[in-house]
């Protein structure tokens, strides 16, 4: 990227390197309908999927992981093998996938609601507590201040990562389901 990551502009810089992507990944979760067991099950089998990957590597103040392997076993299912995830064990990178993992939060507040009642929904519910998300925003806009066009290249790479690894999770559960 030619952009310096200006502390005012580094989420603005992540949000348009990765628009498509999440446009992407979230037009293949819709496909899912939470308002039934099966395709439910499937939803939180692929986020399984990328989560186990993606949290082992960005190492989350908050993993969701517990709550998903709950919400799976209350369904009577087993947490699948996470997908592989190289680790560049580079600080942007870590912070991209944590831009992805963190803003993913806000979403599933939504989807939390079109679960069907009596389905566990602890992982779509954990949600960012009061200031949570703006809290995160401004820990990424110290580390990304004075880091310079490679720490912010780093993290549009980790973001994009996030991102393919949760269309990859998708369509590995697409692949099991009609397999």
């Amino acid at each position: 990227m030619n952009k310096s990551p200006h502390v005012s502009g580094v989420r603005q810089a992540l949000r348009e390197a990765t628009s498509d992507s999440h446009s992407h990944v979230d037009g293949l979760f819709s496909a899912y309908r939470l308002d039934s067991e099966s395709d439910y099950a499937a939803f939180l089998t692929a986020h399984a999927r990328a989560l186990g990957a993606l949290e082992s590597v960005a190492r989350p103040e908050s993993p969701r992981l517990p709550m998903i392997a709950a919400d799976l076993a209350a369904m009577d299912m087993a947490m699948p093998a996470p997908l592989s995830l190289a680790d560049p064990d580079r600080d942007g990178y870590r912070w991209g996938l944590l831009y992805a993992l963190e803003g993913s939060r806000l979403g599933g507040a939504m989807l939390a609601r079109r679960v069907a009642p009596g389905l566990p929904h602890a992982y779509l519910s954990a949600v960012h507590g009061k200031g949570g998300w703006v809290a995160f925003q401004q820990a990424l806009d110290r580390a990304a201040a004075d880091r310079g066009d490679d720490w912010l290249d780093d993290a549009v790479q980790g973001a994009q990562a996030a991102f393919a690894l949760f269309a990859a999770a998708t369509r590995a559960e697409l692949a099991t389901a009609h397999g």
